[in-house]
């Protein structure tokens, strides 16, 4: 067996292990997307990486308090990524729970996921992210599984 999934008893799969897509963005930028539920020695790891010409920003949800920033403009003796912990009071959130430098869990964004959508909703405007914005999210899984069904081909969304 996988460690961390069950006993060592096998059985068909039936569902996918693994998606792998790649996509151009309406800005012309290439992105990759992986996910698989049984990368060995990852818990929870969802990783979200923005490289770009000027830097790159990358965080992972088993380190959830910690920003991996890169700027290339700076001098070059300074150059790598930087390990930013946002859990400062200046940081969005963190007004409303502990003193600098106690971390926050996973539980903790759902609370602020309930905050931001009473606050909106008290404002006036639209929470984020909208219904519109899933919509979308959905309309380009049905075209990666419409790219995978013809053979890998480019599919507009």
């Amino acid at each position: 067996g996988i460690a961390g999934v069950g006993g060592d008893e096998m059985g068909e799969v039936t569902v996918d292990d693994l998606a792998l897509f790649t996509g151009r963005l309406s800005g012309g930028a290439l992105a990759s997307f992986e996910a698989t539920r049984f990368a060995t020695g990852r818990k929870n790891e969802l990783t979200v990486e923005i490289s770009g010409s000027d830097g790159a920003i990358s965080f992972n949800l088993e380190d959830m308090n910690v920003l991996h920033v890169y700027d290339r403009t700076g001098p070059g003796v300074d150059q790598g990524f930087t390990r930013v912990v946002v859990t400062e009071p200046d940081h969005p959130y963190l007004e409303g729970w502990w003193p600098a430098g106690h971390m926050l869990g996973y539980e903790h964004a759902f609370s602020h996921q309930v905050k931001d959508l009473v606050d909106a909703i008290d404002q006036g405007t639209v929470p984020a992210p909208t219904f519109a914005e899933g919509a979308q999210v959905q309309r380009v899984l049905a075209a990666v599984e419409e790219s995978s069904a013809q053979d890998a081909r480019w599919v507009q969304v």
